[in-house]
């Protein structure tokens, strides 16, 4: 058995079996020309010490060979890892045979004889498809290694999140949480909840945006009978409703006000006075706010309290938007995908190069919920995918300019160059898996300009690299 102990970093290595010397010596060499790592067996046995269940290539075998023949050796690899891209080589009379075998999961068959170059692109798109399965795996693996909190991520800007969402829920401390829309600030909230002594009481969420003002005081506050026109009944409010627990107030930077005052007394004095009554009652909670926009900004301007910003501000958390953390943007499609895919009850589809080049230029302005909804398309099966990085440079950078730019009237021009620039670097490395080398010739820059660029952006190439690790 020979092989090679290095490979290129865009293909796995690939089991040649063929007890016949001179054929496989030819197979061989053509398939290292076409870069290539190759291990040569001359017998099924051979073949099978050489895979295991996460071999990262596919396997080409003859299926005449005396003992075991390539028949028995595919139905022995896919025992092992149906998933395991197996292509037959069949004589003329084994065709019939051959088809039946892709029925059972065969990845492909080459009639003999056959050329070259028919080996190389057969071998070739399943490397591909073998290639996506590993990635697919890896990302579920990371998955299952999470440490429990809801907040799904790899990169810096996670770890340092979940190390201050575990210090501070366990602080029983009002929290201000910042991040854009659809970032997480519930999740986030969840997770505080989840970690602090109050995690068997209730957590009671409001969205301060989603209620007129002439209803949020009731729905906050309460109110006793005749409180007003239409109070009938008593109504317990959700700050009296929170007690003991946790009271999330979204989109706090909508609350009216008037509301702002009463809401800053609660914080003072944990105590509640419902509408329509006198009567003072005693609460016991943490209040976490949740904005997206800087409120201290917004009591300069005058369209929020200063004296209750700076009440709710004790500890101030942000969460960082998807495009800066690009890295974590498979694995949390992994995750929704798989979600979606339970919910719909049918299996999650593969992530394809289409949809894995859409996950690294698109900018997500709607975060993790853009992210969420576009996995649930594609469990359904209705994404429109941008095309294959593999037909080109300006194919992906027109999807960048459709997906991530969206054209956005609203932002100068130097935003709007800058964000175009950065879109086609991040396909460009997407599309070579992030080899440098391959980029700068791609985009047509010169080396040092393009690492000044990376720099500018923030975008390292090492997030857009195949998982290489053990690999022969």
């Amino acid at each position: 058995m020979t092989g090679r102990d290095t490979m290129p970093p865009t293909t796995g290595p690939v089991i040649f079996v063929d007890d016949e010397a001179d054929i496989r010596l030819a197979n061989v060499q053509s398939l290292e020309l076409a870069g290539f790592a190759v291990i040569a067996c001359d017998s099924a046995a051979a073949a099978l010490d050489a895979v295991h269940a996460d071999f990262p290539g596919v396997v080409v075998t003859d299926v005449r060979m005396p003992g075991t023949d390539g028949l028995a050796l595919f139905r022995r690899l896919r025992a092992l890892d149906p998933d395991l891209p197996v292509i037959l080589v069949t004589g003329h009379g084994d065709i019939a045979m051959a088809v039946e075998a892709m029925r059972d999961g065969a990845h492909d068959f080459l009639p003999k004889p056959y050329p070259s170059d028919r080996l190389v692109e057969t071998v070739r798109r399943a490397v591909a498809m073998r290639r996506l399965v590993i990635e697919n795996r890896r990302l579920r693996a990371a998955l299952d290694a999470e440490d429990g909190l809801p907040l799904i991520g790899r990169t810096p800007a996670m770890d340092q999140l979940r190390r201050m969402v575990r210090e501070v829920a366990a602080a029983d401390i009002d929290v201000l949480v910042l991040g854009e829309t659809g970032s997480g600030k519930e999740v986030v909230a969840q997770a505080l909840h989840a970690g602090s002594h109050r995690r068997d009481r209730r957590m009671v969420a409001l969205n301060c945006g989603a209620l007129p003002e002439s209803v949020i005081e009731s729905e906050l506050f309460g109110h006793e009978p005749g409180a007003f026109t239409g109070a009938q009944r008593r109504r317990i409010g959700r700050i009296e409703h929170a007690d003991g627990g946790t009271l999330f107030l979204d989109e706090i930077e909508s609350m009216p006000k008037a509301l702002q005052v009463k809401l800053l007394r609660v914080l003072e004095t944990r105590t509640v006075e419902p509408l329509g009554t006198n009567e003072i009652r005693a609460v016991d909670l943490r209040v976490i706010g949740a904005t997206k926009v800087d409120l201290l900004q917004a009591a300069a301007a005058g369209d929020f309290r200063d004296d209750l910003y700076y009440r709710l501000n004790v500890v101030t958390i942000r969460i960082p938007p998807l495009r800066e953390r690009r890295a974590d943007i498979p694995l949390l499609y992994v995750h929704f995908l798989a979600r979606a895919a339970s919910r719909f009850n049918r299996p999650p589809p593969p992530m394809t190069d289409a949809v894995r080049h859409h996950l690294w230029v698109h900018d997500w302005p709607g975060n993790v919920r853009e992210l969420a909804h576009f996995a649930e398309r594609a469990a359904l099966g209705l994404t429109d995918g941008p095309p294959d990085h593999a037909s080109g440079l300006s194919a992906m950078a027109g999807s960048a300019v459709d997906a991530s730019l969206a054209d956005d009237p609203s932002l100068p021009l130097p935003r709007r160059v800058d964000r175009f620039e950065a879109a086609a670097i991040r396909a460009a490395l997407a599309a070579d898996h992030g080899e440098v080398k391959a980029a700068v010739a791609r985009l047509g820059l010169p080396r040092k300009t393009f690492y000044d660029k990376l720099q500018r952006h923030a975008i390292d190439p090492n997030d857009y690299r195949e998982t290489r690790r053990g690999q022969p």
